[in-house]
């Protein structure tokens, strides 16, 4: 990939409910406004991506990973959804090059990064995907999470790929800033919530060497393990990986609304 590309934002953005945005909801509109943040995403870049690097909450490994498929399948990981949901399609390629590009960019920060050729793509990439780059022309690679979620070695692995914003490779972190099943439509969670957004986007919004720390140290902002419980921060995490790719870039909120009683919210760098 040519030297010559626009440099790419860094995003960290929510997915929703597993396949939300394609399935009727009560109320109809719970979604709507998510969806239209994901569907005007594409329209805020320099120019249109030469390839999409995810970082999804929904596959962890003992060690980073990144799918290796050219053609890369779907796994439809979420339950208890309509018939439908199971036959949405999204066609996009794969990138095996850049994903081998990707691993030795770990390697030579100290992270142990390997190819899977087999992974697909989870719900937490083609989902949002499937709204912001609906023609599915786009390579895409997804890369794991760490299973132990170590905030530090998410944010080192941010900073490892950063250079591939320069090639015109987006970089998507993908999650949800709150997470916590017990919370979703309980009224009592909506202060909860809005307490660590604050909190959140604060800490996004600060000079970046600051931001590093306080994200780093993430565990212990204002009700931040009421909205991750403990050992189950995996949709927060993909922001500290976005964080990392940032570099000295500038983060800013550019979604937030309520959602199912909680404070949703989504962060752009650079």
């Amino acid at each position: 990939m040519s030297r010559a590309a626009p440099r790419m934002p860094v995003y960290y953005i929510p997915h929703g409910a597993g396949p939300c945005f394609f399935m009727d909801w009560n109320p109809p509109d719970t979604w709507d406004r998510m969806a239209a943040f994901l569907r005007g995403l594409r329209t805020r870049l320099p120019a249109r991506p030469r390839a999409i690097v995810v970082v999804s909450a929904h596959w962890l490994a003992p060690q980073f990973r990144l799918t290796g498929h050219a053609r890369p399948p779907l796994i439809y990981d979420y339950y208890g959804f309509p018939p439908h949901t199971y036959e949405l399609t999204y066609p996009a390629p794969g990138h095996p090059a850049l994903a081998e590009q990707a691993a030795k960019l770990l390697e030579q920060r100290g992270l142990e990064a390997a190819v899977d050729p087999h992974r697909g793509l989870d719900h937490g990439a083609f989902i949002p995907l499937k709204l912001m780059f609906p023609q599915a022309d786009v390579p895409v690679i997804q890369l794991s999470l760490r299973r132990d979620l170590a905030p530090r070695i998410h944010l080192d692995a941010g900073r490892a790929l950063a250079s591939l914003r320069d090639k015109g490779v987006l970089i998507v972190g993908s999650g949800m800033s709150f997470h916590n099943m017990r919370g979703y439509g309980d009224p009592r969670y909506t202060p909860v919530s809005a307490a660590f957004d604050t909190w959140l986007t604060a800490a996004v919004e600060s000079p970046p060497p600051e931001r590093d720390f306080l994200l780093e140290h993430w565990a212990r902002a204002p009700q931040a393990q009421l909205c991750h419980p403990p050992g189950a921060e995996e949709h927060l995490v993909p922001l500290l990986v976005a964080a990392g790719a940032a570099g000295d870039c500038a983060g800013e909120r550019v979604y937030s609304e309520r959602i199912l009683e909680t404070t949703i919210s989504a962060y752009r760098f650079g």
